[in-house]
C-alpha cells in the first residue's frame, strides 16, 4: 500500500503554511526591535493578559517551561519586562510589561496583525467564519487527544535510537 503523499497531510500542510508566514514574523522581530519570536509570544501574552508568574505564562503562550524561564531572564535584560515580587510572598514573582515593553507591543502588533490580515484576505468573509469555526472546533479536539494521549516522553539522550519493548 502506498501511503499518502505529505501534502494530505493536516499537520503538515498547517506547518508549511506557518513555516512562511512565520519567516516574515520572526524578520520583524529579530531584524527590527532585536527579540526572537518566542519573545515576541511571551510580549503579546502578557499585554493581553497582565501579570502572570513563569508558570502561567509558560502555560498560557504553549511554551516549555525552562525556555520561558530563559527568555524571561532575556525579556528583564532588555527591560521588557519587569520582576515584581508578590507582598504576600517576598519569594514568589510576577511577570509584567515595561513601558518599554508596552511601547514595543504597540508598535509590532499592528505589523504582525497586517500579516494576518493580509494572509485572511485570500478568504472570502463567509469562507473565514468557517475557517475560524473549524479552527475552533479543531483546537478543542487536539486539546482533548492530547490530555487522553498517552504517548512515550522523548529522552534526547538515545539520540534519535528507538526505545525497544526490553527498554
Amino acid at each position: 500500500m502506498t501511503p499518502p503523499p505529505l501534502d494530505a497531510l493536516l499537520l503538515y500542510r498547517l506547518s508549511r503554511l506557518m513555516a512562511v508566514t512565520g519567516r516574515m514574523v520572526t524578520r520583524l522581530c529579530e531584524g527590527r526591535f532585536g527579540i526572537t519570536r518566542r519573545e515576541w509570544r511571551m510580549l503579546v501574552t502578557l499585554a493581553g493578559l497582565g501579570e502572570l508568574s513563569s508558570s502561567q505564562l509558560a502555560a498560557h503562550a504553549e511554551l516549555d517551561r525552562a525556555r520561558t524561564s530563559k527568555a524571561v531572564g532575556s525579556l528583564v535584560a532588555k527591560a521588557l519586562v519587569s520582576r515584581v515580587a508578590l507582598a504576600s510572598d517576598r519569594r514568589q514573582v510576577t511577570l509584567r510589561l515595561t513601558e518599554r515593553g508596552r511601547a514595543l507591543y504597540d508598535e509590532l502588533f499592528p505589523l504582525v496583525s497586517a500579516i494576518n490580515a493580509e494572509l485572511a484576505a485570500a478568504l472570502a468573509t463567509a469562507e473565514a467564519e468557517r475557517f475560524d469555526t473549524a479552527l475552533q472546533r479543531l483546537q478543542a479536539r487536539a486539546e482533548r487527544m492530547a490530555e487522553a494521549a498517552v504517548l512515550p516522553k522523548a529522552d534526547r539522550g538515545r539520540r534519535g535510537e528507538r526505545r525497544t519493548a526490553k527498554d
